[in-house]
């Protein structure tokens, strides 16, 4: 199987990135290694990843620092540059990835080879219904997330690359100075034009905040442009499908459940990102426990196997 390095880049992320990390060393495969860049973080960012360093010795966790420009893509760059494993997974730092993810990336590029970037669907875990939303974004991922006629586009919140993909496209990438295309949509229209394949798997799952929603119209209108932005700055390329106008459809209703639904987490004193999987995760810590149970001796064997030991010859 190959081995997955994991790049989370962080600018003033202290309320998420702790229940982030979590996320990404509670795997049923761990992680080669799981890169925090921080890019010039004002709150307290820096000192909760040390602080989870600290706590947690044996995951391989590293804190990187990109003080040079401020900006996402800079900043991701920094990281994959960085990274040493096979696959290089990349999310956003309020993302919580499912228990499994590491191994189904690490399964994809392995029965794949020639996969050369991934994505999968995402569940909005600080929303109501998270699942039913999640059938949702998988439906309209595989059907209108698309471009070049059917070329699965990587998500940002959810998306990996093979490295030596990585190393092909990584001094052709859009710096985008402007801050107008999606960052994400820009590597994968990269790979596709070096003919680099891309693929869409439903079980490579991340959760990832609405916070979006939460923007008002003005800001969340220039982020649907950005769509549009990134397509003209590639003009070989092409889309069928528009996702922005689906997302435009939806952003009244959602602006309108986002805060209504984080007061009734806030009065209940829920915290969406850490329950996000907590059935998977409880279900993990059962499979752990059984298997340590199976593997502790009963008295009656421990003596047995103990009892020549314990006998002295004078």
């Amino acid at each position: 199987m190959l081995n997955v390095s994991i790049v989370i880049p962080a600018w003033n992320e202290e309320e998420r990135i702790n229940d982030c990390l979590l996320n990404a060393t509670r795997q049923t495969v761990m992680p080669h290694e799981v890169i925090v860049v921080d890019n010039r973080s004002t709150d307290s960012t820096v000192a909760v990843v040390e602080q989870f360093m600290k706590d947690h010795p044996q995951a391989p966790v590293r804190l990187l620092h990109q003080d040079e420009e401020q900006g996402l893509i800079p900043t991701r760059d920094y990281g994959l540059n960085h990274a040493t494993g096979d696959i290089l997974g990349r999310f956003d730092a309020d993302c919580m990835i499912r228990p499994d993810w590491v191994e189904v990336v690490s399964g994809i590029f392995t029965e794949d080879p020639e996969a050369m970037g991934a994505t999968g669907p995402v569940m909005y875990y600080d929303l109501p219904s998270r699942h039913f939303g999640l059938r949702g974004d998988n439906s309209t991922r595989k059907r209108i997330y698309k471009a070049d006629g059917g070329q699965p586009l990587l998500f940002g919140s959810n998306m990996a690359v093979r490295a030596s993909a990585w190393r092909e496209i990584c001094d052709e990438v859009c710096l985008d100075k402007a801050d107008v295309m999606h960052e994400d949509i820009d590597i994968s229209l990269h790979l596709l034009g070096k003919d680099l394949k891309t693929v869409y798997c439903p079980r490579m799952i991340a959760g990832i905040s609405a916070r979006r929603m939460d923007t008002s119209l003005t800001s969340f209108n220039n982020y649907m442009r950005r769509f549009k932005n990134t397509f003209d700055a590639h003009p070989q390329h092409s889309r069928k499908h528009k996702p922005e106008i689906l997302l435009t459809a939806l952003y009244p209703v959602m602006h309108l459940l986002y805060p209504v639904w984080q007061k009734v987490l806030d009065t209940a004193d829920i915290n969406p990102a850490e329950a996000a999987w907590i059935n998977e995760q409880m279900e993990l810590a059962e499979q752990e426990g059984r298997e340590w149970y199976d593997d502790t001796p009963t008295d009656e064997e421990w003596s047995e196997k103990h009892e020549d030991s314990n006998t002295c010859d004078w």
